[in-house]
């Protein structure tokens, strides 16, 4: 059993970034957090060292990202394409099928020692959407789950026309997380028309601008939320230098 505990989480806005060079920084983290949980199991509690929990923002170039259970045919463009297109394709090591990430979407990588909080990665999953969905409700868009179905959705209760909002996918070893969520905020829907979005062939992708018909102040919701991932996690947030 954990008998430290830290709250504090270490915020840092990447900013537009490629894909490729923000899954080095989180894998830097996760091996190093990892690394630590290790050497704290041969210490008394007195040696111990408090593990760190980070949360990441940024946004994309354009890019293609398919999960372990994912199945490459659900990417409907070539090599050709893809650099037509100037985008990229990497296979993951999260959970779940195929999604993109661009410009104008709002992605979310919690690096968490989940010893902090509570280990559990279903209530992890379902802690991540309510943040997502309480963010929506902030701006009117009345958002929520669909049995069976990751991530935040929209239509979500008579499901006559139900289009996803927000993505998720994340990793875990030894209840330290990586990967996370992606909010499309003013994304560029014509580039999920690509793919089998999450392996799902039958319900639309939505973003916030399509929804209130007028783009969304990116800083502003960021903040919006920061706050309601600290309420909901009872976090610290620290915020780093950019």
């Amino acid at each position: 059993m954990n008998t430290l505990i830290n709250k504090q989480v270490n915020f840092r806005n990447l900013g537009l970034i490629d894909y490729q060079e923000a899954w080095d920084y989180q894998e830097k983290i996760f091996a190093e957090t990892l690394a630590l949980k290790t050497q704290n199991r041969t210490l008394s509690d007195a040696e111990k060292v408090l593990t760190p929990n980070y949360l990441l923002f940024c946004q994309h170039p354009h890019v293609y990202t398919l999960g372990k259970s994912g199945k490459p045919e659900h990417l409907l463009l070539s090599a050709e394409d893809l650099t037509v297109k100037q985008a990229k394709y990497y296979k993951i090591n999260r959970g779940g099928d195929i999604t993109y990430h661009g410009p104008g979407q709002l992605v979310g990588y919690p690096i968490l020692d989940l010893d902090n909080f509570f280990t559990d990665i279903h209530l992890y999953m379902r802690t991540l959407e309510e943040a997502i969905i309480r963010t929506l409700a902030d701006y009117q868009i009345d958002a929520g789950r669909i049995k069976g179905l990751t991530g935040v959705w929209l239509d979500h209760e008579a499901q006559l026309n139900p289009r996803k909002i927000c993505a998720l996918g994340v990793k875990a070893s030894r209840w330290v997380t990586m990967h996370g969520f992606a909010l499309n905020v003013n994304t560029n829907l014509s580039y999920f028309g690509n793919i089998v979005p999450c392996g799902i062939d039958d319900k639309a992708v939505t973003s916030m601008a399509a929804e209130l018909g007028a783009e969304v102040e990116m800083n502003d919701l960021s903040k919006v939320l920061k706050a309601h991932l600290a309420d909901l996690f009872q976090m610290e947030l620290k915020d780093l230098e950019e």
